[in-house]
């Protein structure tokens, strides 16, 4: 016997790429088919593991505080282009949240705090030694996540 999924809330993390709006509308189409409701969510890397490492005269939470505010104007923004489109879609709603903290540990933490039922996310991001220090963000959101997730290559993908 199978389980029908129920999609209600579906968690879409951006990161301002070339290939967000890519990403953000072929999640808009999937959640539109369920009338469900899209979670947008950028995630601000937390650097204080790189403190003295990296930047050792920076003041580190003034940055972040910098790194939040003008995430958090890039995502309202990006959330207001994205509106007309959802809801042509049928997406319910469309909110958006920053954090600040470990990329796909914010991802999960997020879908698990407002019960998401998937998230669709891009597989894109991080190369050469960005991916050995960062590691692959959707392999570990696939491998931690509670819900389905749904990943998507921008460069062999389009939304319509």
């Amino acid at each position: 016997m199978s389980k029908i999924i129920n999609v209600q809330k579906v968690v879409v993390p951006i990161d301002f790429s070339e290939n967000s709006r890519l990403i953000a509308e072929s999640a808009a189409v999937v959640a539109g088919k369920f009338g469900a409701a899209l979670h947008l969510i950028f995630i601000v890397h937390n650097f204080e593991d790189y403190s003295g490492f990296l930047m050792p005269q920076m003041s580190m939470p003034k940055l972040e505080h910098d790194l939040m505010e003008g995430a958090e104007q890039k995502m309202a923004d990006f959330t207001n282009e994205m509106r007309d489109y959802c809801r042509d879609c049928g997406v319910s709603s469309v909110q958006w949240r920053v954090v600040n903290g470990d990329i796909g540990e914010g991802i999960v933490d997020f879908a698990d705090e407002i019960r998401a039922d998937m998230i669709i996310m891009g597989t894109h991001g991080y190369k050469g030694l960005e991916k050995i220090v960062f590691g692959s963000i959707a392999d570990k959101v696939v491998r931690s996540a509670a819900c389905p997730v749904l990943t998507i290559n921008p460069y062999t993908c389009c939304a319509e």
